[in-house]
């Protein structure tokens, strides 16, 4: 039953679903998927737009009215009503726990599940049951992909659809993905040490003390060296350089130093599906067989003061303490041939009006591959920017959506 709730300048539904695990077995296992709907108090005859979360394995943000959050909120909801999807697995979502009592190949095969393809299931399942004959999306990072793949299986059901730093590469393989993200990596690294130079001493030191074993997160875990290059991921952000060298400029003795480093370190048990299915998502046709660790660059190998970012290794499920019970189902998905995810002809056939905010440095999708992707959709019409980096959406969404949805109907 929905629940409704009035706020100052909003109002909040509360939506759940029952939806197969899966969807090509709609009399098996059922799984929650929880959506929340939020219109303008005279909006509620608004047409839906659908958010799409980054991730994978990360919920929908929770909306607030004073400040309006997230920061596109308020932009959109002039022109729609908005429905915030915890995608299967995650927020309020029937949730993905340490599944013991399975086997590693039944882990295996229940986490399968919960890739794009399923997520745009669980779509077109909401879609039905709240009797609309179509709506748009809008697809942050990852909800990009999603969006992607929604346009190709099913784009009829879609009226607009907006990408922000989303376009996926149809058709590679992910050793190109992942080659391509080490090398803009390894320019931001370049960059960060020429604006920080007194860090690199720094990070030398602290990979000593932690090759030491003198290290401990906040939760006892000790850090390992190659878990701590992981906060590489902050420089494909905004804010991130300064971020990084705010923490690195503390004393690493102090406990805010350790319980900062802990809070932004990019994996965790409290996501697991971000890691355990995080390169699933650029298999598309393929195996990945753990395309980050094969595609390592000989630089990253010999020089430890180049940080890595968001890249899935086998060693992880050693090192974060929380992973460890995916470990084995983990290995599993990485030998695994993955479905396709994207219809190339199908998307060369696309008659639903798209724009996307393609970032011209982006550190998480590669703008080449892109661009490529962009060409293969009539409909698409895109915003090369150097103003934002992958996050764009987070600092400055109202003006990305305004620019897009002008885009989409042609007014820009």
């Amino acid at each position: 039953m929905a629940l409704t709730r009035h706020v100052p300048g909003m109002v909040l539904t509360e939506l759940e679903f029952r939806v197969p695990l899966d969807h090509a077995d709609p009399d098996g296992a059922r799984l929650t998927v929880f959506a929340r709907e939020v219109a303008a108090p005279d909006g509620h005859d608004r047409p839906y737009v659908l958010y799409l979360q980054g991730g994978p394995g990360q919920e929908a943000p929770r909306p607030t009215a004073s400040p309006t959050a997230p920061g596109w909120l308020e932009r959109a909801l002039q022109d729609y009503r908005v429905l915030l999807l915890d995608q299967r697995g995650t927020g309020r979502s029937t949730p993905i726990g340490p599944l013991t009592g399975m086997s590693p190949q039944a882990q295996a095969d229940h986490l399968a599940h919960f890739r794009a393809d399923a997520i745009v299931q669980d779509a077109e399942w909401i879609r039905a049951e709240l009797d609309v004959d179509r709506w748009s999306l809008l697809g942050q990072s990852f909800g990009g992909f999603c969006a992607l793949h929604y346009l190709g299986a099913a784009p009829e059901a879609l009226q607009e659809v907006y990408f922000t730093g989303g376009l996926p590469p149809v058709g590679r393989h992910p050793d190109e993905v992942y080659r391509a993200t080490y090398r803009v990596l390894r320019e931001r690294n370049r960059r960060y040490y020429r604006r920080y130079p007194e860090d690199r001493p720094r990070v030398r030191a602290l990979l000593e003390r932690m090759d030491a074993g003198e290290v401990r997160l906040p939760d006892g875990d000790l850090l390992t060296a190659r878990r701590f290059r992981q906060l590489g991921h902050l420089l494909g952000g905004t804010d991130g350089a300064e971020r990084l060298h705010h923490l690195l400029e503390r004393d690493p003795a102090s406990p805010a130093f350790r319980h900062d480093l802990g809070a932004m370190l990019p994996f965790s048990g409290r996501n697991p599906l971000y890691a355990v299915i995080h390169e699933s998502g650029y298999a598309d046709g393929h195996a990945t067989r753990w395309s980050a660790q094969r595609t390592l660059p000989d630089d990253f190998v010999e020089d430890p003061t180049l940080l890595t970012g968001e890249h899935v290794y086998p060693w992880m499920f050693e090192d974060y303490r929380e992973l460890a019970p995916f470990r084995e189902a983990a290995d599993l998905l990485a030998e695994r041939t993955w479905p396709t995810l994207y219809d190339a002809d199908r998307l060369r056939a696309c008659r639903v009006p798209c724009a996307a905010a393609v970032y011209a440095h982006d550190a998480y999708v590669d703008r080449a591959f892109s661009e490529e992707t962009a060409a293969l959709v009539p409909t698409l019409r895109t915003w090369l920017t150097s103003e934002y980096e992958h996050d764009g959406l987070r600092t400055d969404g109202a003006r990305i959506l305004d620019r897009l949805i002008a885009l989409a109907r042609g007014h820009a």
